[in-house]
């Protein structure tokens, strides 16, 4: 079987066969070092979301930056983290099973591995996998803020885990998690201000109960794309754990700032090549790109650079999209 490949290194642009993810490092290479000069300026320390790109060789590149570590969502995606020299990994959700908390804790005998709770449950079956393995696994005390996902209600509850945690012998407790992703992508700034102001409220009312009661944390984490500035400014947050900024995105970029206009501090750096490979009337065409190329969970992709081209629909091999009057629809390839 002849294996031609679709792209090459030193291919320009035109050779790369369709459809193609390309990454403008131009571009993402600006978007990392924004980032990181904007958590060195504000003193707080930068754990990005590596969910957006599941790339150690970026990690590496945010890790050269400033970057204390990353997160992940799941075990598997740590895992792959943890085998290419990422030794600071945080799981920033809950993990439940023998399967996972196993895997969890054999990892955390190869690296710094914290994790987020909200169930006294899965603290106990936590340490019971620790145990077997001789490990420390480090905990975060995940918050409902806002986002009603997952997460124990500020105060008391957090209290109540923070407590089980310190009494479990293989565990740490390290801090709380206060990630608020309902806020990311309201379009208003006031709105998105307003949102992190009530969470840091919930968090800091938090802290001073677990002062109290002499415990204190090492992490408050959380922050997302829409929101960093407003975390890395509360003086309560003290980790931003980012992760969109590195591609970026047309839904984030529709965000407004403080001057009522459209963010652009962030580049879109990651785009999905296609082709013409139809053109059936005189203002449509349609692309060798579809469904199973893109996401279209915050609605249809955005034609790149070129004005009033309107993405009609989708399929999972096609994309009907129409052009204004005054454009030419593209040739064929």
């Amino acid at each position: 079987m002849t294996n031609i490949p679709a792209a090459s290194i030193g291919d320009n642009w035109e050779n790369i066969d369709t459809p193609a993810l390309v990454v403008d490092l131009d571009n993402l290479e600006h978007n990392l070092t924004t980032m990181a000069i904007y958590a060195k300026q504000h003193n707080v320390r930068l754990r990005p979301h590596s969910k957006s790109h599941k790339c150690p060789a970026i990690a590496h590149q945010q890790m050269a930056l400033g970057a204390v570590g990353v997160c992940c969502q799941k075990v598997s995606e740590a895992q792959v983290m943890v085998s290419h020299g990422i030794l600071d990994v945080l799981v920033s959700n809950q993990v439940i099973g023998r399967t996972k908390l196993e895997r969890l804790a054999a990892l955390a005998l190869q690296a710094k591995i914290t994790v987020c709770v909200d169930d006294l449950t899965n603290i106990q079956e936590m340490n019971e996998a620790a145990k077997l393995f001789n490990a420390t696994i480090n905990v975060l005390v995940e918050v409902n803020v806002g986002s009603g996902r997952c997460g124990v209600l500020p105060q008391e509850p957090v209290l109540a885990l923070a407590k089980a945690i310190r009494q479990s012998e293989n565990l740490n407790f390290s801090g709380l998690q206060a990630y608020h992703g309902g806020a990311q992508h309201i379009r208003s700034y006031e709105g998105r201000r307003r949102a992190i102001l009530q969470a840091t409220y919930q968090v800091e009312q938090t802290l001073k109960l677990l002062t109290m009661h002499d415990i204190e944390c090492d992490v408050v984490g959380g922050g997302g794309t829409g929101t960093y500035i407003f975390e890395a400014t509360s003086g309560i947050y003290n980790e931003l754990q980012v992760g969109s900024y590195v591609f970026m995105d047309h839904d984030y970029a529709l965000n407004l700032n403080d001057q009522g206009q459209q963010n652009n501090e962030f580049k879109q750096s990651l785009f999905v090549k296609a082709a013409v490979l139809s053109k059936p009337e005189s203002n449509r065409c349609v692309l060798d790109a579809g469904l199973k190329a893109y996401a279209t969970d915050s609605g249809f992709p955005v034609v790149y650079g070129i004005e009033n081209a309107e993405v009609l629909s989708a399929a999972d091999e096609h994309t009907n999209i129409r052009f204004d009057s005054t454009l030419p629809v593209p040739n064929l390839g």
